[in-house]
């Protein structure tokens, strides 16, 4: 199947470059099954591959890029610096092993991972990425799982404000504090795990909705995000699921029923807490 990628909508970072709104994240996808859900992504219209280092499938995403005889220059590819290699030097031998895996001689957007505090790098990683960036090798930098206090430290650090920072975010966790602040600073948010591992997909309030669009609940969920200018990345290795994720742009949720799903929020994560999670 093959989609009109001109649907997805493209947001603009703070660095003056764009990433599409919504994009195929292989967190969880086995390495020798990537490069063909990827390369079923891409048929379908997905023009940005959302992959990371501690995923270890980087090159099931690079083969099925290369397969699929898209210029390198239309797939937007976002990969991650993992928790042990945090810190100058390992994070600069980090990244060039991403892009031997990839296959390429660059990244779209590189992220930290996890800002680990108990280890307290974080802001030195964060200058070798801006490094990296200035050498053209990562097209943009930005973070992962990053709350306020780690923000406002690298940009107080360094003055380099991250382009993205991807975060646990779904109707149960929305985010609103750290969006604000995003949107204060120019931070584009990306939410990863957008449908709560499913776990929202069956509230009575996201099925009404869904049955009087004649929508799935999670092609609901997907159009609240990009509604709030959430960058979304779900993913799945279903053909069919894959489609019908992509499927979300012609149609518009009203103001009630936005707050309708407003109203699931809990606060509760399926992830761990970015100021505890230390995993190397």
């Amino acid at each position: 199947m093959t989609t009109e990628t001109s649907a997805v909508p493209y947001l603009e970072m703070n660095d003056g470059r764009r990433i599409p709104q919504l994009g195929f994240g292989v967190f969880q996808v086995p390495p020798e099954d990537t490069a063909e859900a990827v390369s079923h992504a891409l048929s379908t219209g997905y023009r940005s591959i959302d992959t990371a280092a501690a995923y270890r499938n980087e090159a099931g995403v690079g083969e099925a890029i290369r397969r699929s005889g898209l210029p390198r220059e239309d797939v937007f590819v976002t990969t991650k610096l993992w928790n042990s290699s945090h810190g100058h030097e390992s994070a600069l031998r980090a990244f060039g092993r991403s892009l031997e895996r990839l296959g390429f001689d660059y990244v779209d957007l590189y992220l930290i991972h996890w800002p680990v505090p108990s280890r307290d790098l974080y802001v030195e990683t964060w200058k070798a990425l801006t490094e990296i960036k200035a050498d053209g090798r990562a097209r943009s930098i930005g973070v992962s799982n990053f709350n306020v206090s780690h923000l406002e430290r690298i940009i107080e650090a360094t003055g380099v404000v991250p382009a993205v920072n991807q975060v646990e975010l779904h109707p149960r966790l929305p985010q609103a504090e750290l969006r604000r602040f995003h949107s204060e600073q120019g931070i584009l948010t990306e939410a990863w795990s957008p449908l709560a591992q499913a776990q929202v997909l069956d509230e009575p309030a996201v099925r009404e909705i869904a049955e009087r669009h004649g929508r799935s609940p999670a092609q609901v969920i997907l159009r609240w995000h990009i509604q709030l200018r959430n960058v979304v990345i779900p993913k799945s290795v279903t053909p069919a699921r894959i489609e019908e994720n992509f499927r979300i742009f012609d149609f518009e949720l009203t103001t009630d029923e936005m707050r309708a799903i407003d109203r699931l929020d809990t606060g509760q994560r399926i992830g761990p807490d970015p100021d505890q999670f230390s995993l190397a």
